[in-house]
This record gives structure tokens, C-alpha cells and sequence, in this order.
């Protein structure tokens, strides 16, 4: 099945490519806030900071202990953001009437809208890690792991976007994504150490996919690399599977009865 949905689905994704051709620039301005965070907190506030514990205990500069998570959700984002236009293509824009109208299936276009928005994720995680390089806050080679694990970041909120794009009715539900979104971002260890919370809260940290996203990605990009990161793999490409596969038959149910 996936081999036949595979080649289908990138018609789609060359479809939203050729769709954004005009406005580019508005595909990559997702990359700025993370970028903001960076300079403002990273190197502004950092300066007060001064040293951090890193993942093994050792004491780092503070904007290389969170600029690995804000590379996170710079792939994160991308990848929300882009599918849940699919609320936007099902409802309004009609898109997918005509798409099923054609040999694609629901399940193709799930593969394609996941593929398009793991692609914008992907660029957001490349601008920002170029940015990261040129900022001196690369502390490890392997941190060229980092633009694959950003694309599985992108892979596993893709397909839960967009498999929670499904479920929306209204507009105004996309503020039970800011809900959710927020307070990932502010939670999962992206500015402070996850031994500052207590540790129940640790528990629910780490069952969280913006934790996993951060501690694989930190590992990376600051040479502390165990089978903790493989943890962190499994989780995300399991996340992202089951996002898909609801997403898959969400879209044949609302459009095919």
C-alpha cells in the first residue's frame, strides 16, 4: 500500500509546492520567532545567565543549551502550521473533492500533505541551523545529525497536525492548538533544565513529543549521544505514524460519506 501511495502523494506535494511559488518569503517567516528567541534570550538574557548544566552534567553556555530546542521548534512549527491548512483545503477550499475525483485515495493525500509540511518544517530547521553554525553554538560533529532529526521533528507533528486538522470544526478551534502548542514550547525543557521541576512534572515532560523532539536534537548538537536519543527516535516516528493513520481514514470518512 505504501509503496503504491508513495508516488500518488508527491503529486500532491508538487501541487502545494507550485501553490506557494508566488510567496515564498511567507513559508520561511515561521523561522523568525525561534530565531527571536535566540538573540533575545539566548545572547541577551544569557549574558546574565552565564553557564548551564548540559545534558551530561557538564556546564554550558546558555545559548547552546537552547538553541538545540528552539531548532526543535523551528521544525515543529513548520510543520503545524502547514497541516493544519488542511482545515483550510477540506473545508473551504474544497481541494480534496477534487483530488479523489482523480486515482489519488485518502491515504495519498495524507501522504502528500505530510510530506509538504515536513518539507516546510525542513526548510525552517535548515535556515536555523545555519544561523545556530554562524553563531558559534555548534558544540559537536555530531551535530550533522541534527537537519534528520529535525526532518523525523517535522515527520511526527506533520502527521498529528494534521490528523488534529481533521477533528476541527470552526476556526476558533485552532485556539485548542495554541493551547496545546504553548505550553509544550514553554515546558519541555526549552529554556531551563528538567531538573528544576519537580518530579511528577518530570514524568509528564517527558512523555510529551516537543521533549523528545529537544532531548534528541540536544544530544546532537552537543556530542552527548546514549540510547536515550533512541528512545527519543522510536517515540517520534511512532507519534507521527499514528498521526497519518488517523489522519488517513479522517479524510476518507469526511469525504468519501
Amino acid at each position: 500500500m505504501t509503496a503504491i501511495a508513495l508516488p500518488r502523494g508527491a503529486a500532491l506535494f508538487e501541487r502545494n509546492a507550485r501553490a506557494h511559488r508566488s510567496h515564498f518569503l511567507v513559508i520561511l517567516s515561521g523561522f523568525f520567532e525561534p530565531l527571536f528567541y535566540l538573540l533575545s534570550m539566548g545572547v541577551g538574557l544569557g549574558h546574565f545567565v552565564g553557564k548551564v548544566p548540559g545534558p551530561n552534567g557538564e556546564l554550558i553556555s546558555y545559548a547552546s543549551f537552547i538553541a538545540p530546542a528552539l531548532l526543535a521548534t523551528a521544525a515543529m512549527n513548520g510543520a503545524i502550521y502547514d497541516s493544519s491548512s488542511v482545515f483550510w483545503r477540506m473545508k473551504y477550499m474544497r481541494l480534496y473533492d477534487a483530488v479523489l475525483a482523480t486515482p489519488l485515495g485518502p491515504r495519498d493525500v495524507a501522504v502528500g500533505e505530510t510530506a509538504w509540511a515536513l518539507f516546510r518544517g525542513l526548510l525552517y530547521a535548515i535556515a536555523f541551523l545555519i544561523t545556530v553554525a554562524v553563531l558559534g553554538l555548534v558544540e559537536s560533529p555530531w551535530a550533522v545529525l541534527a537537519l534528520p532529526a529535525a526532518l523525523l521533528v517535522g515527520f511526527a507533528f506533520a502527521g498529528m497536525g494534521m490528523a488534529g486538522a481533521t477533528f476541527m470544526r470552526t476556526w476558533q478551534d485552532f485556539e485548542f492548538v495554541n493551547l496545546i502548542q504553548l505550553p509544550m514550547f514553554l515546558f519541555s525543557a526549552t529554556f531551563y533544565p528538567l531538573s528544576v521541576y519537580p518530579g511528577w512534572l518530570q514524568i509528564v515532560v517527558r512523555c510529551t513529543p516537543l521533549y523528545n523532539a529537544i532531548s534528541l536534537i540536544r544530544g546532537l548538537m552537543l556530542g552527548v549521544v546514549g540510547w536515550y536519543q533512541g528512545v527519543n527516535v522510536v517515540y517520534l516516528v511512532a507519534f507521527g505514524a499514528i498521526g497519518m493513520s488517523i489522519a488517513g481514514r479522517r479524510i476518507g470518512k469526511l469525504l468519501l460519506t
